[in-house]
Formats: structure tokens, sequence, C-alpha cells
């Protein structure tokens, strides 16, 4: 049935007069409470194309992010994978195999641990007392110096029992029992006297050198025992295998983890199989660390591809122009460029500082 005119004359008649309404009506004005912080500020055609240009990067990065997931799938499908990841414990070592379940390697032995908190209470004790030095009138150190020393002589009555070689305990009952009787001393005196906490330090030093070299023999010759069966299990796979460590910037030289490693991996796989990712913290989830060799290796493929390198994206992208900017900005200003040499992509130099020189450089050397 077709509508009558009369019908389609309403409705035209209706809709004339909301147009009209509209072109009238004027917004209500809004409350004062809302003026400051009501509107927009259109943005300009420039804001507009700026933004839609830095939008692809933050697509490239969940792109990435879904990519990566495949390519580790990939990766572990096909190579052996091992991470040695930093820990309080003397780090932890896992063992991914194509098509087997990850291995954790056992512990390293508690002793190792006993050791290092040997060490490290003389640590906290300079932390408790340094920032009070010579300062009678300031006594807030007292209560955690004499927390810290109740737990201290726990420990020390207890020592017979922790299970150590018998020709180590000496030097760690020295180091408890010289620890409470200079907490005894600063609490008996009531200030924190620089000359006291010196003539400490000094007596505490030749002890503590030698647990550090024995809690560093404990953790080398765990991790090589570790690394000798997976080796030999891994047969000629071995030679596949990718390996990662993490490190923060004070275990970079000289890391535990990453040297034992090298052992095995020799000096054609620094860099290149055998990886040492710089981190901020001292421990890294083995997802974290996954996800980083991960990108590591994927960018390789990147390079080959753009530029015909594998290993230029195992470098900063614009670091060779940025080094041609800095001299010739440098110039400009009459000052003489200071950067480190200029290194062939794909070096298997230790990631670390490897350049000799004066000073000491161990324990040793400051005898």
């Amino acid at each position: 049935m077709r509508p009558s005119l009369t019908y389609l004359a309403s409705i035209a008649l209706l809709a004339t007069t909301f147009m009209a309404a509209g072109a009238v009506a004027q917004p209500a004005a809004l409350p004062d409470y809302l003026k400051t912080i009501s509107g927009t500020t259109p943005a300009t055609p420039g804001e507009l194309a700026t933004r839609d240009v830095l939008t692809l990067n933050v697509s490239m990065f969940q792109l990435y992010d879904n990519a990566s997931r495949i390519f580790r799938r990939n990766i572990l499908a096909r190579h052996p994978v091992i991470l040695a990841l930093f820990s309080g414990s003397g780090g932890r070592m896992i063992l991914y195999r194509p098509g087997r379940p990850p291995v954790d390697a056992p512990s390293v032995p508690i002793v190792y641990q006993v050791l290092k908190s040997t060490g490290h209470s003389t640590m906290a004790i300079s932390a408790v007392v340094m920032p009070y030095l010579d300062n009678a009138a300031d006594k807030s150190w007292q209560a955690p110096l004499l927390a810290y020393r109740t737990q201290m002589k726990t420990a020390l009555d207890g020592l017979d029992a922790v299970p150590m070689q018998a020709e180590w305990k000496p030097a760690v009952r020295s180091i408890l029992s010289n620890n409470v009787a200079y907490m005894d001393e600063c609490l008996a005196k009531g200030v924190i006297a620089f000359a006291d906490l010196e003539a400490f330090a000094r007596k505490q030093a030749p002890d503590i050198k030698k647990i550090v070299a024995w809690a560093a023999e404990t953790q080398v010759k765990h991790w090589m025992g570790v690394l000798d069966g997976w080796k030999a299990g891994l047969g000629a796979d071995w030679d596949k295998a990718y390996a990662a460590s993490n490190t923060i910037y004070v275990a970079r030289q000289n890391n535990v983890l990453f040297s034992v490693l090298a052992q095995y991996f020799g000096p054609e796989a620094i860099n290149d199989r055998l990886l040492l990712i710089e981190t901020v913290s001292f421990t890294t989830s083995p997802e974290d660390l996954l996800t980083a060799m991960t990108r590591i290796i994927a960018d390789r493929s990147v390079g080959e591809l753009l530029f015909g390198n594998s290993r230029l994206m195992d470098f900063e992208l614009m670091g060779g122009d940025a080094r041609k900017t800095i001299s010739a900005e440098s110039a400009m200003r009459g000052m003489k460029p200071f950067l480190p040499p200029a290194v062939p992509f794909g070096s298997k130099q230790w990631p670390a500082l490897i350049t000799p020189g004066p000073g000491p450089a161990s324990l040793d050397d400051l005898e």
C-alpha cells in the first residue's frame, strides 16, 4: 500500500520544524565548575599528520611482539638454548631442548650462600653506620644496629651446625665475631667514629678476601660440572646451541656465569650464539631473557634482508651516522671528538672491558 499524500506532507512538515529548531537552538550555558575542564582544542593538520606517522611506530611494537612469539617457538624447536640467570643463590641455569621439557640445573651448594651472607654482613654494618660518622648528636642508628647485632650473635652461636668445609669455618667465625665486637663498641661509645670504622674494615678485609675466593670456587666448580653433563648430552647439537646470561653494570666485568659459558662455547660464539644481555636489576625472569634473546636473533634476519649484513642490527643502527655528526659538531665547537674505536659488525670480542692498563684488576692486585 502506498502512503497517502497527507501522511507524506505531515512528515515533511515535521522534518522542517526540527531543522528550523536546530538552526536557532543555542547550547545551554555550562555551570562554572565545568567551564575550566570542558572543551577541546582542535588539532592542526600538521599535528594530525605527525600523529598518524608516529602511530606506525607504536603499532610496530605490537606487530613485533606478535611475530616474536612465532620466532621464539621456531628457535626453540630447532636449537638448544641455555639461560644463565643471575641470582643471590649463585645463579640459575635452564636448558631448553627441542621437543622436550626445560631442565633446571641443580642449585649451587648452600655453602656459597653462607659465605656470601657472611661477607655481606660486614657491608651491611657499614651501610648502617656510615651516614652517622662522628655525629654524636644523632642516635637514630642505635636501634637498627642493635637489632642486627642480635641477628649476628644468633648466627655466630649456631655456626658449628652449618654444613661447611671445616677449614673455612675459622674465617667465617672470625668475621662474625668481629662484627659483633665492633657493634658492641659502637653501642657502648654512643658514637660512630671514623677511626674505629676504618680499623674495623682493615681487620675484616683479609678474611673477607678468603671467603670471596671460596664462594667463587664453589660457584665455578658447580656450573662447570653442570655444563660438562649438558654438553655431553647434546652431542653434535651443542654446536647450534644458543646461550644468554643477564648482567647488571657492576657484574658485567668478569661476569661469572657468562665466563663459565664461554669456556664451553669458545671465542667464535661470543656475541654470536653466546649473548650477554644487560639489565637494570639483579634478577631477570626466564621469560624476559628469552624475549630479549629472541629479539636479537630475529633482528639479524632483518639486517640481512635490508642491508645484506646479519650482524648490523646487533649495533645501534644510527650509531655510525651519529659518530659522524658528533665529530662534525665537535669540530665546529673547537672540541676534539672523544669516541671509542669503531668495531666491525659481528665482533667476537668480550662484551666487557678488555683493554689492559695500569692499576689493580683483582683483589689479589690490592695486596
